[in-house]
């Protein structure tokens, strides 16, 4: 339907984008990305198709080819700099970049616009829960309760207030209690909030993968493992394809601790599959060849998870040098180094592990 409208009216642009999302569904990326380019080449100013086309392009491996379409955005007016619209794309690229203080900076000039604010706001929390988008997902080292939570929680706590009540908002406000690490009674309290949630919305992807989360935490991987199968079961839908991937990768890294190490290649996999930057699936692809003492495979695997955290990530960093040296890839594995301790002078470890050891193998 949506391609005879097309022959019959050319610049019908519902028609090109309800197209587009079709192939986006199916994960043909080059066609999307076709559709995409000719929205952009009548309207390169339509922030809603440019945002879609920057998530697209990073899906495809191509996140580079965004910047483009922001210059060509911008050289539309001498105002564009400042279109909120504008602001939401490119704080979105730089937290596909991995530059979360840049994204902060954009997004926040997009969260007091009535169409862009919303989702403004709720990149915003997610950024300031996770700057490092960490795998944090059985991480609980409970503080103190008269310590508090970190400045970046309340960050994330007075941000939820800006947003209208919704089935995402009422999810990221349970993942702000994950955030806490105060007590398990946070935990306890966001799982009860998260059930309520799904008695209302059975089947809300989100609401499932922030519950396997909280039972991680609390230590109750059997249940976590329950609402991660069926979420790998469940119709993979485009708009939630961040919170597949998210599910995905929770139960990849469940096998992983487990020793199901070809369940766990499977699900990474599917990642790439639906997101070819996915940089922690490739990481998660290194841990597995890494456990298995393929250091040259694991080392291949961490290029990609280096490349796609845009270099900026120590903890992959390390990785890839420690894997570079076991590897005797020494030349390597000290140019990573240099990259890692350039971005992070006190990053444990790495002196010591490899940059010193890599130095002693080059050194006749």
């Amino acid at each position: 339907l949506c391609v005879t409208l097309m022959r019959l009216d050319p610049d019908n642009q519902e028609a090109s984008m309800i197209l587009a999302d079709l192939m986006l569904q199916k994960n043909q990326w080059d066609a999307a990305i076709y559709h995409f380019q000719e929205l952009l080449e009548k309207a390169p100013a339509d922030y809603l198709v440019l945002s879609k086309m920057i998530q697209l392009l990073r899906r495809a491996g191509r996140l580079q080819d965004s910047r483009k379409y922001i210059k060509q955005a911008e050289r539309t007016s001498s105002k564009a700099a400042l279109e909120p619209g504008l602001c939401y794309c490119r704080g979105l690229l730089s937290w596909y970049e991995n530059n979360p203080r840049a994204a902060l900076k954009s997004l926040n000039m997009a969260r007091r616009d009535a169409e862009w604010g919303e989702r403004a706001i709720q990149q915003m929390v997610q950024i300031y829960l996770n700057p490092e988008n960490e795998t944090n997902w059985d991480d609980l080292t409970l503080v103190s309760e008269h310590k508090g939570p970190d400045e970046s929680v309340i960050a994330a706590e007075k941000l939820l207030r800006e947003c209208p009540r919704s089935p995402r908002q009422q999810v990221l406000s349970c993942y702000k209690l994950l955030a806490y690490k105060t007590s398990s009674s946070h935990l306890e309290k966001a799982v009860t909030k998260l059930i309520e949630l799904l008695n209302e919305e059975k089947d809300y992807v989100p609401a499932l993968v922030c519950l396997s989360q909280a039972y991680l935490m609390l230590k109750q991987a059997p249940k976590a493992r329950n609402y991660l199968k069926r979420v790998a079961k469940m119709q993979f839908i485009a708009e939630l394809a961040d919170d597949y991937e998210r599910g995905w990768l929770m139960l990849a890294d469940v096998y992983i601790v487990s020793g199901k190490y070809d369940l766990a290649e499977e699900l990474c996999r599917r990642c790439l599959t639906s997101n070819k930057s996915c940089a922690k699936a490739w990481e998660f692809l290194g841990v597995v060849k890494e456990k298995e003492m393929s250091y040259k495979d694991a080392a291949s695997h961490y290029e990609n998870a280096w490349k796609f955290e845009n270099e900026a990530s120590a903890s992959v960093g390390y990785k890839l040098s420690f894997n570079y040296l076991k590897a005797k890839k020494y030349v390597e594995a000290v140019d990573v180094c240099h990259k890692v301790l350039q971005q992070y002078p006190d990053y444990p470890k790495i002196k010591k592990d490899v940059l010193e050891k890599a130095w002693q193998a080059i050194r006749p």
